[in-house]
């Protein structure tokens, strides 16, 4: 176990990004077709196929999910990822024609410091497609990808993921892109929300304080009182090798995201787009009632995880007024 999402057989993950641009995209390969769904809650959501996923279409099986950087310019890199599959003769099959079925949801990273003249057309699809390429079975945590431009209300963002199994030993795994307008920290201190969770130390061990003041509680927002919708998100992809349908697949997604709810405070705000998608590789059964309602209470402790180790691993931007690292702080 790598505690990533590839500890799910079948899936690769890559990452593409560009110091100049401080933006980036990520993208998850399933080696085959695999069951998906998706779960917005964020007010500011940006997304590609999302009706493709809707319970009462189609298509049940998709070839890769796309997450990136760069706003609404950033949905051009599922374009990228779809050539790379198309090259490989993956997608799916209408007659003679094959369409590579590719998801993807963006996050607002603009207003960073990094350079965005990039002319007449953005970078993305060209990333999307490096990231395809360079998807394999380990990948870097942190600054890289979708990550690289992030950052959360009190620190830089980043890219996590973690993964677990339940019980009856089915896996799960997520992976995050964490560009929240919250906090992933309890107020200005080195403790994570998420730290019931953690296992093995693995963004940093401080648990929580020993007591809560109302300063800890309070309101804290990327951009404050200014701050506008779609500037923040919260992207995840969770990923089980359970034998699921697209509504059972669907119903992991929504009890999955409760574990933004335990790592991000607040969470699924009017100035996020928060989005979730969920897939299965469907290996394993799993019982339809208590076994998938474990298998999305782990899911959700796992995302929570994802989203701290995100947060932990991350590196802050070389560009004045940049947002502080964890690391730099309580490193």
């Amino acid at each position: 176990m790598k505690n990533l999402l590839t500890d799910i057989a079948g899936v690769r993950v890559g990452h593409a990004d560009d110091p100049k641009l401080a933006s980036g995209v990520t993208t998850v390969i399933f080696d085959q077709p695999a069951v998906a769904a998706i779960d917005v809650r964020g007010g500011g959501p940006g997304t590609r196929e999302e009706a493709a996923l809707d319970l009462a279409n189609t298509v049940e099986r998709v070839d890769a999910i796309v997450l990136s950087g760069g706003s609404a310019f950033g949905l051009d890199a599922a374009s990228g990822v779809q050539a790379w599959l198309r090259e490989q003769g993956r997608g799916f099959k209408v007659r003679d024609a094959i369409v590579p079925i590719v998801p993807a949801a963006i996050c607002f990273d603009l207003l960073n410091g990094g350079d965005k003249r990039w002319g007449r057309f953005p970078p993305y699809r060209d990333l999307g497609y490096a990231a395809a390429a360079a998807a394999n079975g380990d990948f870097a945590l942190g600054s890289v990808g979708a990550g690289l431009g992030t950052a959360t209300a009190t620190f830089k963002g980043g890219l996590g993921s973690a993964s677990a199994k339940t019980a009856g030993g089915i896996s799960v795994a997520a992976l995050v892109v964490v560009n929240a307008v919250g906090s992933v920290t309890v107020g200005n201190g080195p403790w994570f929300w998420a730290a019931p969770f953690e296992v093995d130390g693995e963004f940093g061990g401080r648990g929580l304080p020993a007591s809560f003041t109302p300063d800890m509680l309070a309101l804290r927002t990327k951009g404050g009182p200014s701050a506008a919708e779609s500037e923040a998100t919260t992207l995840a992809v969770v990923v089980t090798d359970a034998i699921l349908t697209k509504p059972q697949t669907k119903r992991l997604a929504m009890i999955s995201q409760t574990g933004m709810a335990r790592a991000v405070y607040p969470v699924h705000a009017p100035l996020d787009g928060d989005a979730l998608f969920a897939a299965a590789t469907c290996v394993k059964p799993v019982d339809p009632l208590f076994g998938l309602t474990e298998l999305g209470m782990v899911a959700a402790n796992t995302l929570s995880r994802a989203i701290a180790r995100g947060v932990h691993a991350a590196t802050a931007l070389p560009f004045p007024g940049a947002v502080p690292a964890w690391k730099d702080r309580f490193g």
